[in-house]
């Protein structure tokens, strides 16, 4: 049975066409869009994939989206199936005030995060990063309890507003410094250490809370920028909602 699995983000669509509905499965193709081009999909990317059997996905960029990616899934008798946030699935159980309403990529990467370390023999603590147009900092306790999650601007958000909000502020892109002189070098470092403050201070509150050293996952299209800046250790995991997507397809497709 031929899987499509799609992730669509804020600013990218991300798809992956696997063998079988199993975290094991082989990757047969994979591919990306940028939203604005995910019309040509029917006809380009997709026009000579095996048909897919089954199709699961996770979107945040809005309804209008959706319906897009679905017109371009036509060329096929599929029904997709979008993941929303349940009150416990795959082991995970959903903290949030109104479970329903987080996040269905924060839900997707939480599952993957944890299926595996799980994998690994290990059960710990967790805090799963996904850094990409916003940043998504999550704590899940030893249990696969979900706690709670920061949210905050990625680096392009950032300096938009700065370049909006102050007068004269518009600048190239800088590197990463400990001690920036110049407002380039300034403005990166600062994003950058700002997103790596949360991601510590959320290990701090989730080491405090458990007892124990929690594990970190990082993911997303600019994980690799964050990695040589963290104080803390942290796999860098390039496709952790397709790993969550194949987990929950093992369930809903068994």
């Amino acid at each position: 049975m031929n899987l499509l699995a799609i992730d669509v983000g804020n600013t990218r669509l991300k798809w992956a066409l696997y063998d079988g509905a199993h975290p094991q499965a082989a990757l047969l193709a994979h591919g990306a869009e940028f939203l604005e081009n995910i019309d040509r999909l029917s006809e380009g990317a997709w026009a000579e994939l095996p048909v897919p059997d089954r199709m699961i996905g996770c979107i945040v960029a809005g309804d209008a989206v959706r319906r897009r990616v679905q017109e371009q899934m036509e060329l096929w008798d599929v029904a997709p199936q979008w993941v929303v946030a349940e009150q416990a699935e795959a082991g995970l159980i959903n903290g949030y005030d109104h479970p329903s309403r987080l996040g269905a990529d924060r839900w997707v990467a939480m599952v993957g995060a944890r299926q595996r370390m799980l994998a690994k023999g290990e059960v710990r603590p967790l805090v799963v990063v996904m850094v990409g147009t916003a940043v998504t900092v999550e704590a899940i306790d030893q249990h696969g309890k979900f706690l709670g999650g920061f949210i905050l601007p990625g680096h392009g958000i950032m300096l938009r507003a700065l370049e909006s909000g102050t007068a004269g502020l518009h600048v190239p892109t800088g590197e990463v410094r400990m001690f920036p002189t110049n407002t380039s070098d300034a403005l990166t470092s600062g994003g950058t250490f700002a997103i790596a403050g949360a991601c510590e201070r959320m290990v701090q509150h989730l080491r405090r809370h458990t007892g124990m050293e929690p594990m970190c996952v990082m993911t997303g299209g600019a994980g690799w920028k964050m990695a040589p800046s963290m104080s803390i250790q942290f796999e860098l995991v390039d496709n952790l909602i397709f790993d969550g997507l194949l987990t929950l397809a093992s369930l809903r497709f068994a």
